[in-house]
């Protein structure tokens, strides 16, 4: 059995990957978690450990209007945090490193109407502080691998389930009050929890190094989730092309509304080749997932 330990209490993905792997790998794995907070993690002894899975972080702010002084603490959360962690756990004799990066490295989703595929070939290039806080955490904890220290660095995109935060539960409140919605199709490579769980079993239990970018096994439309949201919920919605002009007008309205109508109907994806692996962890289908998540 290998011993992980989470540094980063409270997280989405810390709290859900802890249960996940006690209900379905309680044999193989022993998971336990550690608050970053106040320090007194650096008088821990990581030795005890197999794997260090370091989620502590800031999530994504309003990079239109920060302070200096907010971007500094960014740097120092989601970058040094993450690289002191590491060499910490590479020092303490830890066989293997896990850190969450993300899909923000290569820089913010398309606009509506544009398309944006990352391929193997895509350079990282974030678009905002929030996006270099991240590149930079992911550069450096891989820069510290060795024969005998694995670093393990996934890149997921949107990551959404029960009791998520970010764009999901928008999508879902609209799809839960709004009679009608624009039929647009849109292209985004998203992960639902169970399968970014499934898949960190995986890579701690073979010990897999390198970089991932795990997703579902299909592409998501924003008009189908919201669609398969209200029909979960049992609530009519009328989703058609008829207004689809709304979101062409919208798009380019300078300032917030265009903002969020690219985030909402933009275009970020992942080639589908590049999301396969020598094991199999995208369990749960689209709908299936959304069932699970509105349940």
């Amino acid at each position: 059995m290998k011993k992980v330990l989470i540094t980063g209490a409270n997280s989405y993905i810390g709290t859900s990957f802890e249960k996940y792997a006690s209900e379905k790998y309680k044999d193989e794995l022993a998971v336990e978690t550690i608050d970053m907070i106040d320090g007194s993690w650096r008088q821990k002894f990581f030795s005890a450990y197999d794997v260090v899975f370091h989620v502590a972080g800031l999530a994504h702010a309003d990079v239109g209007n920060v302070s200096e002084e907010v971007k500094a603490k960014y740097y120092k959360i989601n970058t040094d945090l993450a690289i002191e962690t590491c060499k910490k756990a590479k020092k303490d004799g830890v066989k293997q490193f896990v850190f969450m990066s993300s899909a923000i490295i290569y820089g913010e989703s398309a606009p509506y109407g544009k398309t944006k595929l990352i391929t193997k070939d895509t350079e990282p290039a974030p678009a905002n502080f929030y996006g270099d806080s991240k590149w930079q955490a992911d550069k450096g904890v891989r820069e510290l691998a060795s024969d005998r220290f694995a670093v393990t660095v996934l890149r997921p995109p949107m990551i959404y389930g029960k009791e998520s935060k970010g764009n999901y539960p928008v999508l879902s409140k609209m799809a839960k009050k709004l009679p009608i919605f624009p039929n647009v199709h849109n292209e985004r490579s998203m992960l639902y929890i169970e399968n970014l769980c499934e898949f960190l079993c995986q890579v701690m239990i073979l010990g897999k190094d390198g970089v991932f970018l795990p997703q579902n096994a299909e592409y998501s439309s924003t008009s189908e989730i919201v669609k398969i949201i209200a029909n979960v919920r049992g609530h009519k919605i009328i989703v058609s092309r008829a207004f689809s002009w709304i979101i062409s007008i919208t798009s380019h309205i300078p300032g917030k509304i265009r903002n969020l109508t690219n985030k909402a109907f933009g275009n970020l994806s992942y080639d589908l080749e590049m999301s396969k692996y020598d094991f199999n962890y995208q369990l749960v289908s689209i709908e299936e997932s959304i069932k699970r998540t509105e349940s």
